[in-house]
């Protein structure tokens, strides 16, 4: 059986069927479903209050499901599954925490673990080479809460990949990241998915910056989900029956804008909060 042949038999790594959350009586998320392979970069994207967080959490098994299943490499997904790794949205490093980067990186070797750690030096290896794969050498041995906000990015997205997981999840990790900052992440984040071959999804408002690199983009609006190649998805016949009322797609100037059309020919640029240039 040849390589190609080979990976066709393998199971998605992630598979999302028919998700939906209820809290307090609000439909959060709604017959949510979409695949994830082996490699692929996956945008989440949709406005705050879209339920991107949520489905984060259910994925990640901290979010209980109304109805739906999340299989992981084919199997039910469960707690402190070390086939996932994670970035969360907010994490504050005080410039006073006595950690250096590498030590921070470390760390994410025992999250699936019970014990001490015992120093070594294959684990001193593994931490050097999950520095250099996220371009982080350089500040290895610099205090984490002294770095900047890109470099942070880098650190933790180490930390996350250093137990090899085949999925890997961040809940907006360009939220606070210039311009700069945030294309680099992409592009780091991109070159680990195929070099690594992990699945990665990732939440985001700014959708423009991540399409020169998506495989593939899930789309939430009102709790629900139109997925796919981002040229079939980004679409106004499929957004605007993923809205429930009439958008337009435009394309200005390198970007895309998803508008919400009005009788008068006026309308509401539903992406204005996080429409940025792809540069």
């Amino acid at each position: 059986m040849g390589l190609a042949e080979a990976s066709a038999t393998l199971p998605d790594v992630l598979q999302v069927g028919g998700v939906s959350v209820a809290l307090g009586g609000r439909k959060i998320l709604d017959d949510v479903s979409f695949t994830i392979g082996a490699g692929e970069f996956t945008g989440l994207i949709g406005p705050n209050g879209a339920g991107k967080t949520t489905l984060l959490r259910v994925i990640l098994g901290l979010q209980r499901a109304t109805a739906g299943t999340v299989a992981v490499l084919g199997q039910p997904r469960s707690r402190r599954n070390p086939s996932i790794g994670y970035v969360p949205q907010k994490v504050l490093l005080d410039s006073d925490l006595p950690m250096r980067a590498r030590d921070l990186v470390a760390l994410g070797m025992d999250g699936h673990r019970f014990g001490m750690p015992l120093p070594s030096r294959q684990r001193s290896e593994a931490v050097r080479e999950m520095l250099h794969a996220v371009d982080a050498d350089r500040f290895a041995d610099a205090r984490v809460g002294n770095l900047s906000g890109g470099e942070q990015q880098r650190v933790l997205i180490a930390h996350a990949l250093i137990s090899r997981p085949r999925l890997l999840l961040l809940d907006e990790p360009l939220a606070n990241l210039d311009l700069r900052s945030g294309q680099e992440i992409i592009s780091l984040l991109a070159r680990i998915a195929t070099s690594q071959h992990v699945a990665v999804l990732l939440s985001a408002h700014e959708m423009n910056p991540l399409l020169p690199v998506m495989d593939r983009v899930v789309y939430l609006a009102a709790g629900r989900a139109a997925s796919g190649p981002a040229d079939q998805v980004i679409q106004a016949d499929v957004l605007s029956k993923l809205y429930g009322h009439h958008v337009d797609v435009l394309h200005v100037h390198g970007r895309v804008l998803v508008v919400a059309g009005t009788e008068d020919g006026e309308g509401a640029d539903l992406t204005a909060d996080h429409a940025l240039e792809a540069g």
